[in-house]
């Protein structure tokens, strides 16, 4: 089970904040590619590849509003409806929901939503959710 921690950079090492710079360049516009925003800030391209999963940004003295969720999941009638209402009975308010078609009866299924009146902690659902029947694999995306 993972577990997110929002952490003061002034303790961590320079990369964590290097690698949101080039996230940031990339989502900007700043920098073409990834090759071009890893050069502009100093690190490589392994570097990169190795925290863009695991490094994410939330605003100072702002709320997470919105979270990310990609799930994998098998191809079994009523396991999305069943996260769906999960959802709903936490007070998640939907706001996206991308789904592929089943390949090798499992889906890959991303959905973003309002956590800002989530009746639990964020971790907490992830965790419920990731125990459910016919959850392949959660993880979170991002969080704004």
């Amino acid at each position: 089970m993972d577990k997110y921690l929002i952490i003061n950079t002034q303790i961590l090492p320079d990369i964590f904040e290097k690698v949101l710079q080039v996230k940031e360049m990339l989502r900007t516009g700043k920098a073409k590619d990834i090759s071009d925003a890893v050069k502009l800030v100093g690190i490589s391209r392994s570097s990169y590849y190795k925290y863009k999963d695991y490094v994410f940004s939330v605003a100072e003295g702002t709320n997470v509003q919105k979270a990310t969720i990609g799930f994998l999941l098998s191809h079994k009638a009523g396991t999305l409806s069943r996260i769906l209402d999960r959802m709903a009975q936490v007070n998640g308010n939907i706001l996206t929901i991308n789904q592929d078609i089943p390949v090798n009866n499992a889906a890959n299924v991303t959905i973003t939503l309002d956590i800002s009146a989530m009746n639990v902690e964020l971790n907490t659902f992830i965790e419920e959710v990731e125990n459910m029947d016919n959850v392949v694999k959660i993880t979170l995306i991002a969080v704004e």
